[in-house]
């Protein structure tokens, strides 16, 4: 089993490859319990990949080192992505990588788990996995993860940023393993609750 994270992170070292990290390190030997070993990981990083990135728009073609990343996408078992936010939304890098990997391959990401992740200065750019992120993935037919995380400056450190993980990592490493992320309500039949209608006349006439 594989387990592929993409990072947009620009800086070394970089909080969004930090959070891809510790993502990854939850999810991945989740996802193969009980067995002792866990999933592979590969990480991407996209500022490695920029150039080949802007030429593949260009040339219409992948250069070898993104066509290798593209075909690590395609074949993984399931994804953590993480960029950082610019402009109240995923970062260009990111956008452009995604786009070039659909271009070559509109369906390398379908029925695929993602983990949707972000990082950023402030809380306040929280929203961006539900107003950006989410709808990206969607839209590439992705099984997006029902928790994305999002790290702020002051959530390093801070209580709650590891439960976030844990939680969302586990939902990822339950898609990848096959399962379902939550339990099936029960099945009703419909008219089990009918009430039959003389019963409900007999319930309008006055007692007495």
């Amino acid at each position: 089993m594989k387990l592929v994270v993409v990072s947009a992170g620009l800086s070394v070292p970089s909080s969004t490859r930090l959070l891809g990290d510790r993502l990854a390190a939850v999810a991945a030997p989740a996802a193969t319990a009980p067995e002792p070993a866990p999933a592979d990981v590969q990480v991407i990083e996209l500022r490695d990949l920029a150039v080949e990135i802007a030429h593949t728009f260009t040339s219409g073609f992948p250069d070898p080192a993104l066509a290798d990343a593209f075909a690590a996408v395609a074949a993984a078992d399931g994804l953590v992505v993480v960029t950082p936010v610019f402009s109240a939304s995923y970062s260009g890098l990111f956008k452009s990588f995604f786009d070039a990997l659909s271009v070559t391959d509109e369906n390398a990401l379908a029925g695929k788990p993602v983990l949707i992740a972000a990082t950023g200065g402030t809380a306040r750019h929280s929203l961006v996995l539900d107003h950006a992120l989410r709808p990206l993935f969607s839209y590439l037919k992705a099984v997006v993860v029902p928790t994305g995380v999002y790290a702020a400056s002051e959530d390093w450190g801070a209580e709650g940023l590891d439960a976030r993980i844990e939680g969302a990592a586990g939902e990822l490493a339950a898609l990848m393993a096959g399962l379902s992320t939550s339990r099936p309500l029960p099945r009703r039949d419909s008219f089990d609750q009918v009430i039959p209608f003389e019963q409900r006349l007999a319930a309008l006439r006055p007692s007495g």
